[in-house]
């Protein structure tokens, strides 16, 4: 934690407007993102991804979970290789999503890079061991999640599915939710609020790769 967060509105997309549906907006704002993401470098994703594990480790619920549920990063995310590499070399106990029938989401415990495949293009990696259950989240002191922005309330631009809001809602009382991003995604919420919508569930710290900042989630 360390540090001015903030960066210039110019590097920042924000193409909201007032009168903005919030759903209208949220869409406007994940094309923009999106969009952002792609023309990052794969080096830079890489430098990213070394830097996202050290600033985690800093982080001292991260530090301190001896069962930490995350994800498996897709190439423009935010990198979490390193991460899960570092969580399972301290002997934490690593859960990552695995998807079910349907829509439906179930855990798996990662077991080393070399079990993580992609089982249809476009979705994340998953580990191949046996699932878990829906509420194996309930077993994990920390649930770091990816976003696609984060402001300084504690909001929480998700992909759009919901899911990790209603994954979140499971976890037991108490769990410190992290979400990582990419500096320009960490948003001033008195200059550029997210928009939130009654079901989104607010994170309690924000990871990029600069630092990591403790937030009131929302």
């Amino acid at each position: 934690m360390h540090g001015d967060p903030r960066h210039p509105t110019a590097t920042q997309p924000y193409p909201i407007v007032s009168g903005m549906e919030t759903e209208d907006a949220k869409d406007e704002l994940r094309r923009a993102i999106r969009h952002l993401r792609e023309t990052r470098s794969q080096r830079l994703r890489d430098q990213a991804a070394r830097a996202f594990a050290d600033v985690l480790a800093d982080v001292p619920a991260v530090a301190e979970a001896g069962c930490v549920a995350t994800y498996a990063s897709r190439p423009a995310e935010p990198g979490t290789r390193h991460l899960l590499d570092q969580l399972m070399g301290r002997g934490a106990r690593v859960l990552l999503p695995v998807l079910g029938a349907g829509l439906a989401r179930d855990w798996a415990e990662y077991a080393g890079p070399e079990d993580l495949s992609e089982r249809a293009p476009g979705r994340p990696p998953e580990p191949g061991g046996p699932t878990l259950g829906p509420d194996a989240v309930t077993q994990a002191e920390v649930v770091i999640v990816p976003a696609l922005a984060v402001d300084t309330t504690g909001a929480r631009l998700g992909q759009g599915g919901g899911w990790y809001d209603r994954t979140l809602k499971q976890a037991r009382p108490g769990t410190t939710v992290v979400a990582m991003v990419f500096p320009e995604e960490y948003y001033d919420a008195t200059e550029r609020p997210l928009p939130v919508a009654g079901h989104d569930v607010g994170v309690h710290a924000v990871a990029t790769p600069e630092g990591w900042w403790p937030l009131p989630a929302v």
